[in-house]
């Protein structure tokens, strides 16, 4: 299944609708159930779902790779679910009371026998999912809809089989058996129907598609298989301003370094430390688009390239450099003990407002990309 929805996402992405269409009918049980376990209300619970599906449908293009699909698609529900259940919070009761009274009197249909039943049904539903552990719902809900495939359910929520099987186990502990069943035969008599599918298929047909050509999936989708030179080219313009930043702050902080070399060897030394800020910052670049297009390693891995990244850069600027001027500091400190010494205070000090405010950025960018690729 997971393999369907990757080879459906680029057509899906360059606007096919029938391609989205078919997404939808193999994430609809894992999006309504996600839903379900916090709202705990079936026919809410559809509504966040397809609200879900259409929020993402017109974002594809802030996808960056096929395997963050679905870890996006299911931080856009939980996402939408809590926001719903805020906005019920907030709600004044009395309104909605008064305009319930005036919608059942408006329209007779379903009768009072109907609404008394779809009330209990809401009412046990409620109980049997506030039963079960926090973190064993979701799983327990899929885990019947999906025919009682810990496997499936693994793949669909983003966990391994083990971590799919201790949850149930916690919630078989926890939960007495005849409840257990019960809570079965509700997870698959509410499970979305092919109804479901149409419906946001429906609802596809008037929402405005997702950019074409924008963002890495989005440019694959619409110009075909890409080489990854091309895509280094297509993404150049996001990062152009980036790159040149940073080359400009090496080349800056170069050129007052060498003015006051003493000697050749001092020269070549800050010329080869400020060559290798340059060539690391160029390999950090070239090694996020990288693992943009593979897809590769979710959260940990531009994590750990972006970690590389600062620790390359502070050992060049905190521990190289200093060596390098190492005998300029000495002669200057014979010349004038008290303004050497200022000056290094004050080189100090700037080193860390740089150091800081380097890494919070860095490491802001990072989560904030994270997320909005759907790695976070």
């Amino acid at each position: 299944m997971i393999d369907a929805i990757d080879a459906d996402l680029p057509a899906a992405a360059a606007g096919d609708r029938a391609a989205y269409s078919r997404i939808v009918a193999a994430c609809q049980n894992s999006v309504t159930a996600i839903a379900l376990a916090i709202v705990r209300d079936v026919p809410a619970s559809e509504d966040i779902a397809q609200e879900a599906f259409l929020s993402a449908w017109q974002n594809l293009r802030r996808l960056q790779s096929p395997s963050s699909f679905l870890p996006w698609l299911r931080q856009i529900t939980r996402n939408l679910a809590r926001d719903h259940l805020r906005s019920q919070r907030r709600a004044p009761r009395g309104v909605d009371d008064v305009e319930a009274a005036i919608e059942a009197a408006a329209d007779p249909q379903p009768n009072p026998c109907e609404r008394l039943l779809d009330d209990e049904r809401q009412t046990m539903a409620a109980e049997l999912i506030s039963a079960l552990p926090d973190d064993s719902r979701e799983v327990l809900l899929l885990y019947y809809r999906e025919g009682q495939s810990s496997q499936q359910v693994a793949s669909l929520l983003g966990l391994s089989d083990a971590a799919v099987r201790k949850r149930l186990s916690r919630a078989r502990a926890s939960v007495r058996e005849e409840m257990l069943a019960r809570f079965g035969r509700f997870a698959v008599d509410s499970a979305p129907s092919l109804a479901f599918t149409s419906m946001v298929a429906t609802a596809l047909t008037i929402a405005s598609p997702p950019a074409a050509a924008a963002g890495l999936l989005g440019a694959g989708a619409a110009a075909g298989a890409k080489t990854f030179g091309q895509i280094v080219l297509g993404a150049a313009g996001s990062i152009g301003i980036a790159v040149v930043a940073a080359f400009a702050g090496i080349y800056l902080g170069l050129r007052k370094q060498l003015k006051g070399a003493i000697d050749d060897a001092e020269r070549y030394a800050l010329v080869r430390s400020a060559v290798i800020c340059g060539l690391v910052s160029i390999a950090f670049v070239v090694a996020l688009l990288l693992i943009a297009h593979s897809g590769l390693g979710s959260w940990w891995l531009p994590s750990l390239t972006t970690l590389g990244f600062i620790v390359a850069i502070l050992w060049q600027t905190a521990v190289a450099q200093p060596r390098i001027l190492r005998r300029r500091h000495a002669l200057e400190a014979a010349r004038d003990p008290i303004a050497a010494a200022r000056r290094r205070r004050c080189e100090r000090i700037q080193s860390w407002i740089g150091v800081v405010i380097g890494v919070g950025c860095g490491v802001g960018g990072l989560i904030v990309g994270l997320l909005q690729s759907g790695r976070l």
